[in-house]
């Protein structure tokens, strides 16, 4: 099919493509606390629920400022286990999330958890639930948003499917947006080729 012939549909039917739009990072990585290495080593097959997961955190303009949305993504099936919102970028928005997904997952050990080299990451505290959570820490290298890829791509989904193209006079109206994303759409109805053409929750039922 060509772009003409797909121009013509669009227009017949009155659909306007959403285009993609470009965001700035939210990695503050200019701090001298300790990094990881990366054990992930952008391997995000998943052989088991809860071996690997991936974390980023991510922003929402609104009226009254950014909300800062921090997430958690088990790689195994691409299900979001857990998630934090506020309006600050803090080490406690991925200690919610982090205590979050351990919550919702019946606290395992030994998780491959993976994220940028933040400084809310590579917090002490943050350091420490990890090793209290008995989790292993892996982290991006410097500047390099590929060793990440999985979580990149889902605030893509995040913004490009759902909240582009919407104003948001609060935090509040935001939250609710971003949390019907993540625990309706995305988990229930949205398919994912790596998952065999299954959702999220689909997916960990038939594993």
């Amino acid at each position: 099919m060509g772009r003409k012939l797909v121009s013509k549909i669009m227009s017949d039917n009155g659909w306007i493509p959403k285009v993609v739009k470009k965001y700035k990072a939210t990695t503050n990585s200019k701090h001298n606390l300790p990094v990881a290495p990366n054990l992930l080593n952008r391997e995000f097959a998943a052989e088991r629920c809860n071996q690997k997961w991936v974390s980023d955190i991510t922003y929402v303009p609104t009226d009254e400022g950014w909300l800062y949305v921090a997430g958690m993504m088990d790689l195994y099936g691409r299900e979001v286990v857990g998630w934090a919102m506020g309006e600050r970028m803090t080490k406690e928005l991925v200690i919610d999330c982090l205590n979050q997904a351990n919550k919702r997952r019946n606290n395992p050990r030994g998780v491959l958890v993976h994220s940028d080299r933040g400084s809310q990451y590579c917090s002490k505290d943050y350091q420490k639930l990890l090793a209290k959570s008995g989790h292993i820490c892996s982290m991006s290298r410097k500047g390099n948003c590929w060793d990440n890829a999985p979580m990149e791509s889902f605030w893509g989904k995040l913004k490009q499917e759902w909240l582009h193209g919407k104003r948001f006079r609060t935090r509040e109206d935001a939250k609710r947006e971003v949390f019907w994303y993540i625990e309706v759409y995305y988990k229930r109805y949205r398919l994912h080729a790596s998952n065999d053409y299954m959702t999220p929750h689909d997916y960990q039922l038939a594993s």
